[in-house]
């Protein structure tokens, strides 16, 4: 019997036994479980199994495996069941089922509302750090010109850094009212439409009085993105609610001016007061928790922010940023809530030196760490601290000293804070401000990262350990080839699976990942999969596809090519090896709206269409089209330069390693 084979006999095991098991089907890095019961299934050994990248709980049971090896475990899972005496059409009809059964577990009022909250801002990321940059550079600049050694044509230019540093958040509710249009179902257009009423100069000339309150008057902003969210809702759900009632023939005059008028006028009498009120509420709540209790308030956010993340749910988080970055300016709970992440640094470094016999950790480690460091703690929450389990609680404790630390600079000298949502780590460095200035501001923050790192080291390297922890993960692995964590070839060995030896004397050798698709370039961890988002199959970006054509984001061999189309992978004659993941969901469809124009084995060049896609076929019918790429064998080609636009998204560089690993 095969590796593969002894594989999946074990994972059959583990997940219940064969009665257990409703379903099997694999996509390109993952093998999909439908489980009778949940209850059966033995998450800790499964996870550490030689040979298992990691595990995603979700609509069904995945194992991921990665490219090549989820198809050979697959189909000696299918045996294992075959031998055992399932029935494959009993097993998918009552897999069928329990899917159904589980997507509707998932689809609860307050998971849907979390994820539509982030829908509505997470596009608008980009934007606020951008602008947040550039009003962070403004700032310096006039403290330049304020102490009379700038030249004059840095006075100059000052205003019209205001300008384009404080456009997009004067306008924010606009942008606001377009995205929570779409997702409300309804009319972009509208929702900003409705939305600009909030920022509209002339509306300070609308009073009214209202019993008890008296006279109220209207101020441009009052609101802001909450009342942005409450018009463009209202109005989508009237224009939802008109269609079909409306005869054809005036419906696009009757629709949109009913929806636009209703939701103006409650936009105007109801949700800009009301709003106003909320909003003004979070700022000063939010400021005074701080001036009061900011080192406890600290400790607790700084230490609760990781297990919300789990859950999904940090991103209701976001509006109460947005507000707080309107009413004074930055966010001061953004700058708390990073020292989340300090911990998880510090903790990963501690792992890195008790575990010290357990190569496969320690070189995860030291592919995770840089990206951390730069705030994108994903990987070390996944790959390191949460599988050890009792590090990620003393990683949290590092996060909360850390928080603390950051409370307290906001409580006994200044709030500080982050003028822009998004980045975290050293990255946020730039997006820093304080009314005590710029300079106070990286200092509180940089404190706070250092108490992080230090606490989150100590606490895990004294206390993260039990003998029993220790003596199942400290044993001697580094000769075990299968350790997909920590061997290249077993992680990814598409490329000599296909017969290629490049490699020899490529390090320092850069190499450009295109965009496989026209659209916009998002974060891996912006993607709603935590397999991709969790950095489990490695680093990498996504892409929001506006062309069905999707192409090699690098120069020579598809190693892997899925005939549903929703996966492939390129392996360069340097031995870089990329992954194309094609939506989420899209396995499902089995090659419907898929139309592959190339085959695998074929030697293609950067930009050769790979698979055509239907957009609009399939765009309905899958959870996202949000197209992942990821660089499998980081650990020898890591990744340089990043670009949000301007350039291919991502640059990698060969290393030494690169050369001995194909060698």
């Amino acid at each position: 019997m095969s590796a593969n084979d002894d594989l999946a006999s074990e994972l059959l095991k583990l997940l219940g036994g064969p009665g257990n098991i409703a379903g099997v089907e694999n996509c390109m890095t993952r093998m999909r479980v439908s489980l009778v019961d949940r209850d059966l299934v033995d998450d800790g050994a499964i996870t550490s199994l030689s040979g298992v990248l990691g595990v995603v709980d979700d609509d069904t049971y995945q194992v991921v495996l990665g490219p090549g090896k989820v198809t050979k475990v697959t189909d000696g899972f299918r045996r294992a069941l075959g031998a055992s005496g399932a029935d494959a059409e009993a097993l998918a009809a009552r897999g069928a089922a329990i899917k159904a059964g589980q997507k509707q577990r998932n689809n609860t009022p307050f998971k849907n509302f979390i994820r539509k909250i982030a829908n509505i801002f997470v596009p608008l990321i980009p934007a606020l750090i951008g602008a947040g940059i550039v009003a962070a550079v403004r700032g310096l600049l006039v403290n330049w010109v304020t102490v009379g050694t700038a030249p004059e044509f840095v006075e100059a230019v000052v205003p019209a850094l205001t300008v384009i540093g404080s456009a997009f958040f004067a306008f924010l509710p606009i942008f606001a009212g377009i995205n929570a249009a779409k997702e409300f179902g309804g009319t972009p257009a509208l929702g900003g439409a409705v939305a600009a009423i909030i920022v509209f100069a002339g509306i300070s000339d609308v009073q009214y009085s209202l019993p008890v309150l008296g006279d109220i008057v209207l101020a441009p902003g009052q609101g802001g993105v909450i009342g942005a969210i409450f018009a463009a809702g209202l109005c989508a759900w009237i224009e939802r609610s008109l269609r079909g009632k409306i005869p054809d023939a005036i419906d696009i005059l009757v629709t949109p001016t009913l929806a636009l008028l209703i939701s103006g006028l409650a936009t105007i009498f109801v949700f800009m007061f009301v709003a106003g009120n909320i909003a003004t509420a979070i700022g000063t709540g939010a400021i005074w928790l701080l001036d009061n209790s900011g080192l406890l308030a600290g400790f607790v956010l700084g230490g609760l922010f990781l297990p919300l993340v789990m859950l999904g749910l940090h991103q209701a988080l976001i509006p109460i940023h947005a507000t707080l970055i309107e009413q004074v300016g930055f966010t001061p709970l953004l700058t708390i809530l990073a020292m989340a992440g300090a911990g998880q640094v510090g903790a990963a470094l501690a792992i890195y030196f008790r575990l010290n016999r357990n190569t496969s950790l320690r070189t995860t480690i030291k592919g995770a760490l840089p990206v951390g460091i730069l705030g994108v703690g994903e990987p070390l929450i996944y790959a390191v601290t949460l599988p050890l389990g009792r590090p990620f609680l003393t990683a949290c404790l590092g996060g909360a000293v850390g928080g603390a630390v950051a409370g307290a600079f906001n409580q006994f000298a200044g709030a500080f804070g982050a003028t822009a949502i998004g980045p975290s780590g050293w990255a946020l460095l730039p997006l820093l401000q304080s009314d005590n200035g710029q300079g106070y501001a990286i200092l509180a923050y940089v404190v706070g990262l250092l108490a992080g790192y230090i606490s989150g080291f100590l606490i895990t390297y004294l206390w993260g350990f039990t003998p029993a922890l220790l003596a199942e993960h400290n044993a001697g692995q580094g000769d075990e080839e299968t350790e997909l964590l920590g061997d290249e070839a077993a992680r990814a060995g598409s490329a000599a699976a296909a017969g290629q030896t490049g490699g020899a004397g490529v390090a320092g050798r850069r190499i450009d990942v295109l965009a496989p698709v026209e659209g916009a370039v998002i974060r891996l961890s912006d993607v709603e999969d935590e397999a991709f988002s969790a950095g489990t199959m490695g680093d990498g970006f996504a892409v929001e596809p506006t062309s069905g054509d999707f192409r090699s984001p690098v120069s020579g061999t598809i190693t892997a090519l899925f005939p549903t189309g929703h996966a492939f992978g390129v392996t360069t004659p340097e031995g870089l090896e990329v992954l194309v993941h094609i939506g989420l969901g899209t396995v499902d469809l089995h090659g419907e709206g898929f139309d592959l124009k190339r085959a695998e084995g074929d030697v293609v060049a950067a930009g050769d269409v790979i698979v055509k896609v239907d957009l609009e076929a399939v765009r309905a019918r899958v959870r996202s089209l949000a197209t992942p790429v990821v660089v499998l064998n980081g650990a020898a080609f890591p990744i340089v330069e990043r670009r949000s636009q301007g350039g291919p998204p991502l640059t990698v560089e060969a290393v030494a390693a690169a050369a001995s690993a194909r060698s």
